[in-house]
């Protein structure tokens, strides 16, 4: 049995020889024994014990592959015991991209990382001929690597190492190949020397300024700059191409400059170089218009420049010249994947896929005219996988497969390859195509193939090994296990185990009742049991059971489930006033039986508790507080298994001081100013300043000092200020000097001026009061006015202090003009505007008639009824309302709501009509209408009942997949809650889905009292896409749709997230590496000291009470198995066999050690998977039991 030791040892494994599987007869001690190793690097062998029963614990590393110890008695050789580990054919972990660009300055690295069991070996080819390491003294390979390092400190050119390399990492079992790695050196060559002639162009036409960078490897950026090294202007006028030419589509006077310099961005080298600059000269179109060198008698004859050919008048301005871009697809539009950049002029198609193939057009246009372009697009790919052939591991005698598959265009040819150097036809090997068919594998037949698959465009190469082993379980993980969780969180119970053939796995609680599968718990494939809600009564010992035709092995867990440690009262932000008391509340609740720790932070550093600052049990206290207390304060509490945090911020602030010095100035009739001296904030800057006064209030910016106060006349002013911050108020100012106003007629008019009749005979006129400071004098009352609408009859008027007027003995609804105006001694105020008030309603007196319905659908109907008389609505006429119910269903058994709906109608039509929606379908309706106004309703029409037609059913009540074993889907489905009809079945359908691909939809019928469907799964990794409807006579309802579960190594996982990321698995990783590194450590500290590890004797001690059966069912290893001869221990020399005096189930070794005829020792030695390995796996699924036991380099 192996395990892995952590942190210590990286990747070490750990082998226990035991006393008890040697020859007992003969007389040895520890000093006469010693060992010897192939490959050994590090190995460690320390032995301990006592002279009755002696042992070894050996250390050895991943490359150890034979070791051999020897114990002797003089000159004679007691035994021999070898030990091995588990064979592995090599698999390549790490390679170098296949276009391989390195920077000429470093030096260069070519990767080459295998593992195996034994190690494999390296070698190299290079352009296809093997590349002899050894000879090159600037060519090193790195140890227990086939990765290849090139110096150059000693002189050599990089580009003589240019070429195509390949690596092969061979061992006992085959051989692994990596992809061709075409190795090239970055170049970043130099502009060519060229002299550039001025570039002139007429205003108006287009231009092109060509780069032509070199050619780098890889390709440089190139962006066009001016002297000043700043970016050229770049728009829908002037942009660059994707070759890197700067495109004028019209040029125009002010391009004109002397400094258009293209440059080139080489990323390797880090460096720009920079191509001569261009001058561009623009001429003008203006006429020549300079009369000071015209010669008498020639009139033509001054003119210093070329006469020049005319030219039609045509539109000027940049509208005209502006172009516009847009793009099309020839026979469809351009799909979402389409980007349009650089001012739409170019099209970027991202992930492109065969359906962008096609003809796209650019259109560019102005006001003048347009002009178009087509460009073909073909779409070609080089293969990528479909199907990547995965290591297999087969027990002798078993079948499997190796299936590779690919697609590109032109589609890829799948070439099969090995380096097995038999010649000898394999029987149980065939190859079909992208598939390798192994049939009654035996031992020796496992070897390493590679899958080639290649196109014009490029090819894909990967490795996969088929191992062959024969082996009893072994489980792979510590034994006994002590796992602590938190109550209600989902918890895992790994139990990571190896045989050949595959073993089953089972678990049980308690050692009792059946395997735990199903409801609470889900068993994984690779031996993890997850409970998805841990419960205190989930407490107990679990116990996994791996069994397969060789053998059984068993491990436990021991689970405890704690409180979840939580702070019920946290701290809170507090901003305190210098001098008082802070005090934060950190009050916690957590389990019992786990002892917690409470810490206190100020701004994330650990808080000094002095004599001021005091911590007990649930809280802090920081007394007379000051400006240094102010922080953030963090309390954390932690256990073992997990903690909590709470944070709160101290602000420490005061008061203002009082505003001082107020002073009055410019008066006027209706403002005067008020200028102060704001006084300290005290670190809390003000928010705002109130002068104050009666009555006056109002409030200021805090940057102000100086505001003119608006005022009212007739009052008598005096102020203070109070300035106001986060913290509060100041005491207020000392008063100003007094200030009184003049009196006026009043200026508001009063608001909310309304008349609406309370009763059906009268109107009540109402309104706002004016405020006191709108009172402009004494003796303020109200004038009100009204008269009928629509008359010639006077104004009525009374003149009241009240807020309201009632007038009496008014006609029902007749409408009224009002109006309004204030007054006081100084003399009247401004009249409101007019209204129309209205006295009050009563109730309608006739119902609508004639109340009947057509158009009955499912879900709708037609309403017609006859209007009634307007005068007899007594009030405003707002809609006709009618009052609906649902009677019944006409499905037998089916119970309704029979909660009265209502729908307005608002129409003055002579035959009004109106639609009913939202009915329920084949359902039986009862209708009536009123006409209502603002307050009342009115009698009620005539009754109508209706039946709904029939309709199609609402979706099933529910839709299960139940997935009860990797090849069976089941699915369950409950009739529709509203089946809007009779049900005359059930419609199924449902399709393959991979990704964006989708099958052939197929599809199944059901009758109506049928509510279940097994469908088999033609593979286990296919996945379906369901949808299911009810059916009646009028047709298919609403679908309900559901998707299969994802199966990944073979385990269903719907809601399964990566263990590996959780915080609480990698805190549980590492505490219990923390564990087993202090045992070492305690361990070591004891062997120097001579300490001696006693082993128990059944005879002489009793089993300790974790292996005594209690009442919960757990095992008990005093069983009548003690007593039995060890299966498959050696023989001694008298051809007896010895009985075990000690189980190997006490050192983790389990039962099944054997020895062969040789004397060797048949030993499980498996471990978990190391570090790279599972950084590389990036499945959300747990670690697979195959692929773990392979992880061994």
């Amino acid at each position: 049995m192996s395990d892995e030791i952590p942190s210590l040892f990286p990747s070490y494994r750990r082998f226990s020889i035991l006393a008890r599987e040697l020859p007992s007869d003969l007389g040895y001690s520890l000093s006469d024994c010693s060992y010897s190793g192939q490959d050994l690097w590090n190995t460690q062998i320390h032995p301990h014990g006592h002279s009755s029963l002696p042992s070894w614990h050996i250390l050895a590393s991943e490359l150890s592959f034979r070791l051999r110890l020897f114990c002797t008695a003089g000159r004679r050789k007691l035994f021999s015991l070898r030990l091995g580990l588990i064979a592995q054919p090599p698999t390549i972990m790490k390679q170098s991209l296949k276009d391989y660009i390195v920077d000429p300055r470093d030096n260069i690295i070519i990767e080459c990382e295998a593992k195996g069991n034994p190690v494999p070996t390296f070698s190299w080819r290079r352009n296809g001929k093997f590349f002899n390491v050894g000879k090159d003294p600037r060519v090193t390979m790195r140890k227990r690597s086939g990765t290849l390092e090139i110096s150059f400190r000693s002189g050599g050119r990089p580009e003589d190492y240019e070429g195509e390399y390949q690596c092969f990492a061979s061992n006992d079992f085959g051989t692994a190949l990596t992809s061709k790695i075409l190795l090239r050196v970055s170049k970043s060559p130099l502009w060519p020397k060229e002299v550039l002639e001025p570039v002139v162009v007429s205003e108006g036409s287009p231009l092109v300024l060509a780069c032509n960078p070199p050619p780098g490897l890889p390709p440089p950026l190139t962006f066009w700059m001016d002297s000043g090294m700043m970016p050229i202007t770049q728009d829908k006028r002037v942009s660059m191409g994707l070759n890197g030419d700067l495109y004028f589509s019209n040029v125009l006077a002010k391009d004109s400059h002397t400094d258009y310099s293209c440059n080139a961005r080489f990323l390797f080298t880090h460096t720009i170089q920079q191509k001569n600059p261009f001058t561009l000269k623009v001429q003008t179109k203006e006429p020549y218009n300079d009369t000071s060198s015209v010669n008498s008698t020639d009139p033509y004859g001054g003119r210093k420049v070329a006469e020049t050919t005319p030219n039609f008048l045509s539109p000027t301005g940049t509208d005209i010249a502006e172009i516009r871009t847009h793009w099309f697809k020839k026979g469809g539009d351009l799909n979402q994947k389409v980007k349009l950049d650089n001012f739409n002029k170019t099209l970027r198609i991202d992930s492109v896929s065969e359906e962008d193939a096609g003809e796209y057009m650019c259109m560019a246009n102005n006001k003048i005219g347009s002009i178009r372009h087509s460009i073909y697009v073909q779409v070609k790919a080089a293969p990528y996988w479909l199907v990547q052939p995965s290591n297999l591991v087969l027990a002798p005698d078993e079948n499997g497969l190796l299936v590779c598959r690919a697609n590109g265009k032109p589609k890829p040819h799948i070439q099969w390859l090995t380096t097995q150097t038999s010649s000898l036809p394999n029987p149980s090997r065939s190859v079909a195509g992208d598939t390798i068919m192994f049939r009654s594998v035996q031992i020796g037949s496992s070897a390493v193939y590679q899958c080639n698959a290649s196109n014009d465009h490029g090819y894909l190469l990967t490795n996969a090994f088929v191992s062959i082993l024969d082996m009893a379980p072994r489980m792979l993980g510590p034994k006994n296990q002590l796992i602590k969780v938190i109550e209600n969180n989902r918890t895992f119970l790994d139990c990571p185990y190896f045989g050949s053939p595959l073993p089953e796995l089972r678990w049980f609680k308690n050692g009792q009742g059946s395997g735990l599968d199903g409801g609470h718990y889900r068993a994984y494939n690779n031996g993890t049991l997850e409970i998805k809600r841990a419960r205190a009564e989930d407490q107990g010992t679990y116990t996994c059971v791996a069994s397969n035709i060789l053998g059984t092995e068993e491990n436990q867990v021991r689970l405890e489930v704690k409180e979840p440690t939580r702070i019920v009262r946290a701290p809170e932000h507090q901003s305190a006033i210098r001098g008082t008391m802070a005090r934060f509340d950190c009050r916690v609740k957590s389990d019992l039986t786990l002892p917690i720790t409470v810490t206190w932070l100020k701004d994330d550093k650990p808080l000094s508790l002095g004599s001021r600052l005091k911590k007990d049990e649930d809280s802090l206290s920081i007394p007379n507080v000051h400006e240094g207390d102010e922080g953030t304060y963090t309390c954390t509490v932690r256990t073992e298994i997990d903690q909590d945090t709470a944070s709160a911020r101290l602000t420490v602030l005061d008061r203002p001081d009082s505003p001082m010095d107020l002073e009055l100035s410019d008066p006027e009739a209706r403002s005067v100013r008020l200028t102060w001296i704001p006084g300290d904030d005290h670190n809390s800057p003000v928010t705002h300043y109130f002068p104050m006064s009666q009555p006056f209030h109002c409030f200021y910016p805090g940057d102000l000092n100086s505001v003119i106060l608006e005022l009212s006349p007739f009052v008598n002013y005096q102020f203070r200020v109070i300035a106001v911050n986060s913290v509060g108020q100041s005491l207020p100012s000392l008063p100003s000097q007094r200030y009184r106003t003049s009196g006026a007629p009043p200026d508001a008019i009063p608001s909310g001026l309304k008349g609406w009749g309370t009763r059906k005979n009268n109107m009540e006129i109402s309104w706002e009061p004016l405020l006191d400071t709108e009172r402009n004098g004494p003796y303020l009352r109200y004038s009100v006015w009204w008269r009928r609408k629509d008359t010639r009859e006077e104004w009525s008027n009374v003149t009241t202090v009240e807020t309201k007027h009632i007038v009496h003995d008014t006609e029902t609804y007749v409408p009224y003009e009002i109006k309004l105006q204030a007054v006081n001694d100084f003399g009247l105020g401004r009249e409101s505007n007019i209204i129309i008030g209205y006295s009050g309603e009563d109730k309608p007196t006739a119902p609508p008639t004639d109340l009947r319905v057509s158009k009955i659908d499912s879900t709708k109907v037609n309403v017609h009824w006859t209007p009634v008389d307007p005068s007899t609505v007594l009030g405003e006429f707002k809609e006709y309302r009618v009052y609906y119910w649902r009677e019944g269903s006409m499905v037998k058994g089916l119970r309704v709501n029979k909660e009265k709906r209502t729908k307005g109608f608002y129409s003055t039509v002579a035959q009004p009509t109106g639609i009913l929606t939202d009915l329920q379908p084949y359902s039986h309706y009862r209708i009536y209408m009123v006409v209502a106004n603002n307050r009342y309703e009115g009698p009620p029409s005539n009754h109508v009942e209706f039946r709904t037609k029939e309709g199609v059913p609402e979706a099933p009540k529910f839709f299960k997949i139940i997935q009860r074993s990797t090849d069976v889907i089941h699915l369950e489905w409950d009739k529709p809650l509203e089946p809007n009809g009779i049900l005359i079945g059930y419609k199924l359908k449902y399709q393959t889905v991979n990704g964006s691909r989708v099958g052939p939809m197929q599809m199944e019928s059901f009758l109506p009292n049928v509510t279940t469907y097994t469908l088999r799964l033609p593979e286990r990794a296919v996945r379906y896409k369901f949808y299911m409807a009810a059916l009646t006579q009028v047709g298919a309802g609403e679908v309900y749709a559901e998707e299969s579960p994802h199966f990944t190594n073979e385990a269903y996982s719907k809601d399964q997230v990566d263990i590996a990321t959780q915080g609480w698995f990698i805190g549980l990783m590492c505490a219990i590496a923390l564990i087993i590194l202090i045992l070492l450590i305690v361990c070591f500290i004891k062997r120097s000291r001579g300490g001696k590890y006693p082993v128990r004797e059944k005879k002489d001690l009793p089993l300790d009470a974790v292996d005594q059966k209690g009442e919960d069912g757990s095992f008990d290893y005093h069983s009548d198995e003690d007593n039995k001869p060890l299966q498959g221990s050696q023989n001694s020399l008298d051809g007896g066999v010895k009985e075990s005096d000690d189980s190997l189930v006490d050192y983790g070794e389990g039962g099944d050690g054997q020895f062969n005829e040789d004397g060797s020792f048949i030993g499980q030695y498996t471990v978990k998977k190391d570090k790279d390995e599972t950084e590389g796996n990036e499945s959300s699924e747990a670690t697979s039991p195959v692929n773990a036991i392979y992880s061994l380099a």
